[in-house]
């Protein structure tokens, strides 16, 4: 029990050093927001969880392919956030990464990839 505290302890303190140092430099928040951080940890406590590799390589593949369809979002709630305002923008945002999610997944099928 103790061994999950301990994750989620380090995993939301994480988030939350980068939310605040985002309050200071939004520039400086955002890269290391957009470092893979949570898939990492994410390997790492698969790991140490002793995980067979081939799951951990699959996870990292995977995370690569589910990261491609949410950049758009990154570019489409700045621009739709002075319109419809946070909420709506937010929304807005999830609803075209969602449609990004199965275009892709319908994309790369082709190619013998399961995404969905």
């Amino acid at each position: 029990m103790s061994w999950i505290i301990t994750k989620y302890a380090l995993t939301a303190a994480i988030i939350v050093l980068i939310s605040e140092i985002a309050k200071r430099t939004e520039k400086i928040g955002a890269l290391i927001g957009a470092l893979p951080m949570v898939a990492v940890l994410a390997m790492v406590w698969m790991y140490l969880e002793h995980q067979p590799a081939e799951r951990i390589a699959s996870y990292a593949a995977y995370t690569f392919w589910y990261v491609l369809p949410t950049l758009p979002m990154f570019l489409a709630f700045p621009q739709l956030l002075p319109r419809i305002g946070f909420w709506g923008a937010l929304l807005s945002s999830a609803v075209i990464t969602l449609a990004c999610y199965v275009l892709l997944a319908l994309a790369v099928r082709r190619f013998g990839i399961e995404l969905l």
